[in-house]
């Protein structure tokens, strides 16, 4: 991923707090790698609860956002007790996927930014498309963030 500076949208992204445990460093004492998958997740869902609507509910109509494309650039370490912050927003969506953007940060420090891609699945793993109001409603969210 080609380096470049990004700023989420104010009005539409979301922005989670996260409190780095021993549990997530590695043998050399900073955060593995790994873990910002699970950051981007934990500011995705806030996003959604905020933005669209909870996640539990698309469960509760047997539908999901697998994660069909991850991406990182990490531009800085982070540690343990390092008080991060997790921005995120939506970058577009389309009939079945969405692509969402993040950025984060140790107070003005950019530790990484990311993106991940999502399809709409049934329970069976098939996909499905984005139901038309909620894709309308979505659409209109990235439109107003990338203006």
């Amino acid at each position: 991923m080609k380096r470049r500076e990004i700023r989420p949208p104010a009005a539409l992204s979301t922005t989670v707090r996260h409190r780095v445990p021993f549990y997530e460093t590695d043998a050399m004492g900073i955060v593995h790698h790994a873990n910002y998958v699970n950051y981007l997740e934990l500011a995705r869902i806030a996003w959604m609860d905020e933005h669209d609507r909870p996640y539990r509910d698309y469960v509760a109509e047997g539908l999901h956002f697998a994660t069909t494309h991850v991406e990182v650039d990490y531009r800085r370490s982070a540690a343990f007790d390092d008080v991060l912050e997790i921005s995120t927003w939506l970058e577009w969506v389309r009939g079945a996927s969405l692509r969402m953007a993040y950025i984060v940060r140790r107070m003005d420090e950019v530790i990484a930014i990311g993106a991940t891609e999502h399809a709409m699945v049934a329970l069976d793993g098939r996909p499905r498309r984005i139901p038309l109001e909620r894709r309308e409603r979505l659409a209109k969210r990235a439109a107003e963030a990338m203006a």
